[in-house]
């Protein structure tokens, strides 16, 4: 009997170039469960590390390339919260080009680098500047592949390497199941000290991406057949990187036939909101931070009353009190009312509607997901990049 992912048969997605995107969407949910059970076993060596060098820094550096750079968009508040030492997000590609406007001779850092193959240049380059332009750094890298230089032999100074489950490492172009397992990485990492507290979290996280991918499917099928042009991703606080994420996955795969915007709530009233027409759609990825709801609540109504005829997707944990939200869509991951996992925990999940919405309409754009770039504009690692003078 043939095997299936994402509803298709896997004869099908391998004939059409999607085997690959679409497996490593469908696995993440039971990868999640594997990375919990990997970093517990983990956990006194990674404490170790932590409380040692938590000591003996100025600041935390959150780093990556691309998709890698927006874990660190969802991750800085929750570092700062977990550790209370200055956090900051800065693209490894940002860095690059300006050391001097991020590094202090005088400071000591820690630096967690995010990424998928540790192969791409600014991922490299980034190591040697920040050991070059601090007082000292200590490193925390977090990887997929065994095999990259990231993981194995980029620095003399102290470091830690965390390598992620093989299935991981995504052999598709666009980053799904390596974005979420570092994410997740990350957010235990600043909770390693209890981890074991988080075990239900997790476990929940896993039963709502699985509703995502069984539940809604057919309904972000259907969503991928609308004629849309661009698409509008909205997230605050730790959801403005799923939103920053958001955006990129559906923009490269579907190759730049849609155009993809992203911005907080607030943010979107300030010039962005021209983008709003019957050609966009618009996606809310909604806290379960009863403090924020009230500004998500705001921004969703100026826009239904705008009656633009932009079709609108909610995404969140439950129905909000009071009833439903103005969109056209509602995915709620749980029945209950009850609040099950941190915001931060859900930046892991809420990633996956877009991912699918972007496969399918891959899929109708006649592209092929696991490659879809038909001038080979960009590639599974960057190429292209020389660096200068590090």
């Amino acid at each position: 009997m043939a095997m299936k992912y994402l509803g298709i048969s896997d004869n099908i997605l391998k004939s059409s170039g999607a085997i690959n995107t679409a497996r490593e969407i469908e696995q993440q949910p039971q990868l999640w469960l594997k990375i919990f059970k990997n970093l517990s076993a983990e956990k006194n060596d990674l404490m170790i590390f932590m409380d040692h060098v938590c000591q003996d820094i100025d600041k935390i550096v959150l780093t990556g390339a691309g998709t890698s750079a927006y874990i660190g968009l969802s991750l800085v508040g929750t570092f700062f919260r977990s550790f209370g030492i200055i956090t900051n997000a800065i693209a490894s590609t940002d860095i690059v080009t300006h050391p001097s406007d991020y590094l202090r001779q005088d400071e000591r850092i820690l630096l967690i680098s995010f990424a998928r193959s540790g192969e791409s240049p600014e991922s490299l380059a980034v190591i040697r500047l920040a050991d070059k332009h601090s007082a000292n750094c200590y490193h925390l890298i977090i990887t997929c592949d065994s095999n990259g230089e990231l993981y194995n032999n980029i620095t003399g100074k102290q470091k830690y390497c965390i390598l992620l489950p093989s299935e991981s490492n995504d052999k598709s172009l666009a980053m799904t199941s390596s974005y979420s397992g570092m994410l997740l990485t990350g957010l235990l990492i600043s909770r390693i000290r209890e981890i074991e507290k988080y075990q239900k979290q997790v476990e929940n996280l896993v039963r709502y991406g699985e509703r995502i991918l069984y539940q809604y499917l057919d309904k972000f099928r259907e969503v991928a057949e609308m004629n849309f042009e661009r698409a509008i991703f909205l997230g605050s606080g730790p959801l403005f990187g799923t939103a920053t994420e958001s955006h990129l996955k559906l923009q490269e795969l579907t190759d730049g036939k849609v155009i993809c915007v992203n911005d907080t709530y607030l943010g979107f009233r300030h010039g962005p909101l021209a983008a709003i027409n019957s050609s966009a759609i618009i996606i809310y990825l909604l806290s379960n931070n009863r403090n924020v709801s009230d500004y998500e609540k705001d921004l969703m109504k100026s826009v239904h009353d705008l009656r633009s005829g932009t079709f609108s997707i909610a995404i969140m944990e439950s129905s909000p009190e009071g009833g439903n939200v103005p969109a056209d869509l509602s995915v709620t991951f749980s029945d209950s009312d009850d609040i099950n996992v941190d915001e931060d925990f859900l930046t892991v999940c809420s990633i996956l509607p877009a991912q699918i919405i972007g496969f399918f309409k891959s899929r109708n754009f006649g592209l092929s997901p696991d490659s879809p770039s038909q001038r080979g504009a960009i590639h599974r690692i960057v190429q292209g990049v020389k660096i200068y003078n590090t």
